[in-house]
């Protein structure tokens, strides 16, 4: 990324289509939970995953990888989604990002 580049999302979804995981702190899936309205333990039982290095939980995936959560382009836990999706592409990325992509690039983070 350039240094002081802010990439605004365009809410393409792409990034929920890439397959791998998202680690999902105690808080964040008892936000999740709650805005669901359900139970945390049927939540985790339903929509987690343990990671590969066994450290904590990941939300599932559809069998093509896509979050489970994506319904569409839209997220349909958009107003609690995890800090990992919230930060992407300016707080993390991975190899290729740009090419499936759409956030455009400001020079400044918008107020």
């Amino acid at each position: 990324m350039e240094p002081g580049t802010y990439y605004q999302c365009q809410r393409c979804a792409n990034c929920c289509r890439w397959p791998g995981e998202v680690p999902v702190s105690d808080e964040e899936l008892q936000r999740i939970a709650d805005y669901l309205e359900m139970p945390l333990y049927d939540f985790v039982a339903k929509h987690t995953d343990l990671r590969l290095n066994r450290t904590g939980l990941t939300l599932k995936e559809k069998p093509n990888g896509e979050c489970e959560f994506l319904d569409g382009n839209e997220c349909t836990i958009n107003p609690v989604k995890p800090i990992q999706c919230a930060g992407f592409p300016n707080e993390w990325n991975f190899k290729g990002w740009r090419e499936s992509c759409e956030a455009i690039p400001l020079p400044e983070k918008p107020d």
